[in-house]
């Protein structure tokens, strides 16, 4: 059995500032996506983009993650005691980020930049669908530096079950942040990265995207402890869960749908 290393919070001690490693697994993100994407227009998949445009890219999905995510967690999660103290909806330095708001965030600032370049929604989403997954593999990598979002408790004998000193109890539990580093991070990275490496149906890499996430992150959320403040809800799914299953049904339908289409550039 294992104990979590208990490493330093602080990343990059500066005098009086210090950088956190939650912000600078974020900052990790936000440099991949505009990496990748870079790489991807130079290598002319897809074609019609430039690299000038991944700056402006980068920015309405930097606003579409922060704003979605801070806002997601405040409805899906902690609704009611953000009703009670809405000013502390603005205290982001506290923590407190949804993917699934998050994700609905970046839909509207993908939409938004869409219309302001005349490209479709789809076009611009089957654009960075597989640039998002290295970006959450290092927020989770973040959530396990620093000991949060542990996992369920588990048999002891089992190799890689860890203590996180942080649940105060003691415990064997699954280490579900690497877990959810491997599933919704690097294996889907994986699988969205070959599969746009060539011309596809408009639409098909975003109901990929939105079918593997869906998938990995509610097989993950059996490993993964529920939130104290919430618990399992209806049929023992835990909100993560229940939150995944419409981007299942919805990633199911829009392949369906999209595969009816002619094979073009992405």
């Amino acid at each position: 059995m294992l104990t979590h290393p208990q490493f330093d919070p602080v990343a990059i001690h500066l005098g009086p500032v210090g950088i956190h490693w939650y912000g600078l697994m974020y900052l990790v993100g936000f440099v991949l996506f505009l990496l990748l994407g870079r790489m991807r227009i130079r290598n002319g998949n897809p074609p019609g983009w430039h690299v000038a445009e991944m700056d402006d890219l980068l920015f309405y999905g930097v606003l579409g993650v922060i704003l979605g995510g801070r806002l997601g967690y405040v409805f899906f999660y902690k609704f009611d005691f953000y009703l009670q103290h809405p000013l502390s909806i603005f205290k982001l330095w506290e923590g407190g980020m949804a993917f699934h708001g998050g994700f609905l965030g970046v839909l509207v600032a993908m939409y938004l930049f869409g219309r302001k370049t005349g490209r479709s929604f789809l076009q611009v989403t089957d654009f960075i669908a597989p640039l998002v997954p290295l970006g959450l593999a290092a927020g989770r990598l973040g959530n396990f530096i620093n000991g949060e979002l542990w996992g369920r408790v588990t048999d002891a004998t089992m190799p890689w079950a860890m203590v996180f000193p942080q649940a105060h109890d003691g415990l064997p539990r699954h280490p579900s942040q690497l877990y959810q580093f491997a599933l919704e991070g690097m294996l889907l990275f994986a699988i969205l990265w070959w599969f746009s490496s060539k011309p596809r149906k408009t639409g098909q890499i975003s109901a990929l995207f939105l079918l593997g996430y869906g998938v990995f992150r509610f097989v993950a959320e059996f490993a993964r402890e529920p939130d104290d403040f919430l618990g399992l809800l209806y049929m023992n799914f835990s909100m993560g869960q229940w939150l995944s299953l419409p981007m299942i049904v919805i990633g199911g339908l829009m392949w369906l749908v999209c595969s009816r289409g002619s094979a073009r550039g992405n």
